[in-house]
């Protein structure tokens, strides 16, 4: 699902103009980097976690050149979801139905 699809469909359930939900999804995702780049995490209750994940020093190969590299110290950001919302994907049907039976 693409952002337009999102938008769309919130759009569609709320029935709130399209530019308004796009702004307002624009406005969030903003929030979201800005925040982390800042080194704030985001915690949205029920939903899940935006946090910073520290990555540790360490020594890389480069295999073309047979070369080793130091790639030093550094965070990315990660998502962590929530137990309910882990919980949901468990126990959704259509997920299920997808995956491959053993």
């Amino acid at each position: 699902m693409t952002k337009a699809e999102v938008i769309t469909k919130i759009s569609d359930m709320t029935g709130i103009q399209k530019d308004d939900v796009t702004q307002t999804v624009e406005a969030f995702f903003s929030v979201v980097k800005d925040s982390m780049a800042e080194g704030e995490n985001i915690y949205v209750r029920g939903f899940g976690s935006f946090i910073n994940k520290k990555r540790a020093k360490k020594i890389a190969r480069n295999i073309s050149k047979n070369t080793a590299i130091v790639i030093d110290e550094h965070y990315i950001p990660a998502f962590k979801p929530s137990k309910v919302f882990i919980e949901k994907i468990k126990n959704s049907n259509k997920i299920n139905e997808l995956a491959p039976q053993e």
